[in-house]
């Protein structure tokens, strides 16, 4: 038999099941757990499997469903990203050189996840430095695509990903900076929310051996993972809230409702490509296809605004911030040979990947006048959603691409409607809600004709993170969301 009857239930329906007693938190665990034993070393996506502390804590949580307890997750099973640091588990972030490196204490999210009574079965792989689409290194290896098993899950959340597609379990943690959790489930078919910037404290989601202080990061986020859009919803609410080492004193989070409870109150911009890269065929007729659904249903659609910020402006303006980012943490050498690459590029040079090396040596000054751009990006996307709900657009050009494991990542190739094209500009279209700091919610939509999924992004207006997910639920509920790969079905 190749999945119990637990394997694609929901969160919300193992929740139920569990309050009525009619299966125990230890029997979903061990169900999970034989999953995983029986798939995983064809898909390699749980890294770190932590199982008897599992089965400890499921069964913790069986006595407390007896006594008539309640939380939000108790007794359910989900898997962690492997970044975030757990107590007792190594975090290494896939750099060899951690190997070694055991966190003492659990990330917030994990700690909120833990108090919900969430049972982690464990940590799903991830790319070196979580800087890939693709989720390999050389600690733990390849993680592949449970629709083919030649294909990238994504990245760098791709190990929750391929592991929520393969029935695993029905929820998953992970983090997004150049849409490391949009990527990977555009790519599995599945759901991921991109909270709005400072909305989910990050603590403890740090690379060793840095110390677990509060949030400290620019444009990075972290969220969730899940097979529906219900289910997406209630692992944000586990996890969204201030850091109450600092601002958990002195506030506390209160996100507004959804705009509209039902479709035909929505005005959504529908986007198919962007002005600096193209989109394949197959994804923009999806897109399509919603979009004429949406219609139907009374959904107010518009293809083009001048209200809409320039993409193009926005895509480069991101690529500086996010290099300079990056850039912060590299080694000496690495800077200096930036600067002269940096020093060589013609002024007139504006593609994604020269914008990169610029940003990569910003001086303090540069890097102030650029936040002032995005200030004012920023103030036009508030302007933006006066008169729009949500953007609904691409999450990238491609579906699901062959591994590819060329150490220069700048030699590398995607192909969009048989041209080929960088490998970078596939960060087009997560820029477009990272750079602003704005809300977006990954939702399959569809198959390509290779049967590979295929999902787009809703991009809500900042801190209105509840708008996104609700019209994310009802495209689910109307036009259907994830379908599992046919060999784990």
């Amino acid at each position: 038999m190749k999945k119990s009857e637990w394997s694609y239930r929901s969160a919300g329906e193992m929740t139920a099941a569990l309050a009525a007693m009619e299966v125990s938190a230890r029997e979903l665990a061990e169900a999970a757990i034989a999953r995983i034993e029986r798939f995983d070393p064809q898909i390699n996506a749980v890294c770190v499997r932590d199982f008897d502390r599992a089965l400890e804590t499921a069964d913790a949580a069986d006595k407390a469903l007896a006594k008539g307890e309640r939380r939000p997750l108790l007794g359910v099973p989900l898997l962690v990203k492997e970044s975030f640091n757990i107590a007792g588990l190594p975090t290494t972030w896939g750099f060899p050189q951690h190997a070694e490196f055991v966190a003492q204490e659990d990330s917030l999210p994990v700690a909120r996840v833990k108090a919900a009574g969430g049972v982690i079965l464990g940590k799903t792989n991830v790319p070196l430095g979580l800087g890939d689409w693709q989720s390999y290194n050389d600690l733990y290896g390849t993680t592949n695509n449970p629709y083919d098993l030649s294909r990238s899950p994504g990245g760098s959340s791709g190990g929750s990903s391929a592991a929520l597609a393969a029935g695993y379990a029905p929820l998953a943690l992970g983090s997004d900076i150049g849409g490391s959790l949009r990527v990977p489930a555009h790519f599995c078919g599945v759901y991921a929310h991109k909270p709005s910037l400072g909305v989910v404290a990050t603590r403890g989601h740090v690379p060793p051996p840095f110390p677990p202080l509060p949030d400290t990061h620019d444009l990075a986020v972290v969220g969730p993972m899940a097979r529906s859009a219900a289910d997406l919803t209630l692992l944000f609410d586990v996890m969204a809230g201030p850091d109450e080492i600092e601002a958990g004193i002195a506030y506390r989070l209160d996100l507004p409702p959804a705009r509209h409870e039902d479709l035909d109150g929505y005005r959504v911009l529908i986007l198919d490509t962007h002005p600096l890269v193209p989109t394949d065929k197959e994804i923009a007729a999806a897109i399509e296809a919603l979009a004429v659904g949406l219609a139907a249903k009374g959904v107010r659609i518009e293809r083009q605004s001048g209200l809409l910020p320039d993409l193009a402006e926005g895509a480069r303006l991101y690529m500086r911030m996010l290099m300079s980012f990056f850039a912060a943490s590299w080694p000496t050498d690495v800077y200096a040979r930036l600067q002269k690459e940096a020093a060589g590029i013609p002024v007139t040079e504006t593609s994604l990947s020269a914008e990169g090396v610029r940003g990569a040596v910003l001086s303090h000054r540069d890097w102030l006048a650029a936040n002032g751009e995005r200030s004012r990006l920023r103030a036009e996307w508030r302007d933006f959603f006066r008169h729009f709900d949500a953007l609904i657009c691409p999450i990238s050009p491609v579906t699901a691409f062959p591994h590819d494991h060329s150490p220069e990542m700048g030699t590398r190739r995607i192909s969009i409607n048989g041209e080929a094209h960088p490998y970078g500009d596939q960060l087009a279209w997560p820029g477009v809600a990272t750079l602003p700091g704005l809300p977006a919610t990954a939702v399959p939509i569809g198959r390509s004709v290779e049967g590979l999924p295929i999902g787009v992004q809703i991009v809500g207006p900042w801190l209105e993170d509840r708008t996104p997910l609700k019209l994310a639920a009802l495209i689910e509920r109307q036009f259907g969301g994830f379908v599992a790969p046919a060999d784990y079905r």
